[in-house]
Parts: C-alpha cells; structure tokens; sequence
C-alpha cells in the first residue's frame, strides 16, 4: 500500500502565482528555512502582543522598592510582553539600517555575494581544497567577501548600538512596569 503524505503546505503554495513562490525561495536560501516558517513565527508574535496602549500606560510605572521587586517585575514582565520586546528589538534594527546608508550598502553586498555564490554552486558544485561548499560555507564565504565594506559601514558599532538600546529601552520598561495584580498573587511566597 502506497499511501502519500500530504504536505500542509501544499495548498498555499498552490494558491501563489509562481513569480511569487520563486522570489520566496530565492529569498529563504538557507537551508531549513522557509517563508512559511518565518511567516508563522511572525503570526504568532503578532497575535501574542499586549496592547500597546496598556504597555506604554504611564500611571502603571513606579519605581520598585527594592532589588527583590526589581528582579521579580524584569522576570515577570519579559514573560508577560516578550512579543512586545521583540517588536522594539526588531524596530531599533530596521532604523539602525535605514539611518546608515553605508550599512545598507554592505547588506546588499553580502545579499549580492551570497546570491552569485548560490547561483555559482547551483551550474556545478563549488569545491575548495578538494571539499564541497556547503550552504553554511557559502554564507562564509559571503561574509568574508563583504566584510570589508561591513568594517567601513561600522556594522560593529552598530551591532553594540542596537544591543545597548534593546538593554537600555526593554530593561527600563521591565523594571519599572508595575506588575498587574493576578501576578502579585503568583509571586507571593511563604516566609523562610
């Protein structure tokens, strides 16, 4: 008996015109990822955000008593808005690399030398010292070929920007975001 597996994805795909499903792989090169994956991570970050009115309400910050406070709000609110960081993470990102033409010049050197190196490694396989490049080589290899123009762009700058940033705006969030009442009730704890 011969029976076929179905894949889920089968009828999106088939519902796609066929310019679109191949801009989508070209844009999911590395291996093991998919535009579906990457759309169903963003789905449910988006459907898992807390409104943004009550994230930013200003009558729900307080400064915190003691370190002990401290630590429980940072714990409990990085379970509670961990989409909502996320979202600040990504958008610091994107505005770190649209205010740095230079950075968005090296991005499109490294897309632009991993393209050709895919495109090479597809006509036959890339061999160096008598080993095939795999797809994780070939991101090297982009990277090696553009780091240069990343070094002159300040990507290392800019990496420690957008981290410090994150830091900076999700710890101040977490640790002066007053708890709501039904996680009071969960972090209360007998007395030692």
């Amino acid at each position: 008996m011969d029976t076929k597996v179905e894949d889920p994805f089968a009828e999106e795909a088939a519902a796609e015109p066929p310019a679109v499903q191949s801009i989508v792989g070209r844009l999911w090169l590395v291996k093991g990822m998919s535009g579906t994956m990457a759309k169903d991570w963003l789905d449910r970050r988006r459907k898992s955000i807390r409104p943004w009115a009550s994230f930013v309400d200003q009558r729900k910050f307080s400064k915190p008593r003691n370190f002990g406070e401290v630590c429980q709000r940072v714990v409990r609110n990085l379970d509670t808005y961990h989409s909502n960081y996320t979202f600040i993470f990504l958008g610091l990102i994107l505005y770190c690399i649209i205010s740095s033409p230079m950075l968005l010049i090296a991005l499109a050197v490294f897309a632009g030398a991993f393209y050709i190196i895919h495109l090479k490694s597809l006509e036959n396989k890339l061999v160096v010292f008598g080993r095939e490049l795999t797809q994780g080589h070939q991101l090297g290899l982009a990277g090696g070929v553009s780091f240069p123009v990343f070094w002159l762009a300040g990507a290392g700058a800019a990496v420690f920007w957008v981290l410090g940033a994150t830091l900076a705006v999700i710890g101040s969030h977490a640790a002066f975001r007053e708890l709501e009442s039904s996680d009071l009730d969960d972090l209360l704890m007998e007395p030692v």
